[in-house]
């Protein structure tokens, strides 16, 4: 009885728990979509696509200009992304960032 009594107990915790990470998390939403949509419009600008686009105007990965432009400045790890301990990788971050 007693092990049942301390299951119950542990799930309704961990229940408790789970429901007051999604209100946090909710409440944080709004503000961050204000950051994203402020900053969207200034990064589209920015950075000029090499080939054609989709209609959300970001670059049409199938397109072989568009893949060339967003390969990494210098050396890639073996996943295919760029190596940050490289000098001409950080400084093409800081362009993109």
């Amino acid at each position: 009885m007693k092990k049942m009594l301390l299951a119950i107990t542990a799930f309704v915790f961990m229940t408790s728990l789970s429901i007051a990470q999604k209100k946090e998390a909710e409440k944080a939403k709004p503000a961050e979509k204000a950051k994203t949509e402020k900053a969207a419009p200034a990064a589209k600008a920015a950075a000029a696509p090499a080939g054609p686009t989709k209609k959300d105007g970001t670059p049409d990965m199938r397109y072989k200009a568009n893949k060339e432009a967003a390969k990494a400045a210098g050396p890639t790890k073996k996943d295919g992304t760029p190596d940050k301990r490289f000098k001409a990788n950080k400084e093409a971050a800081k362009k993109k960032g």
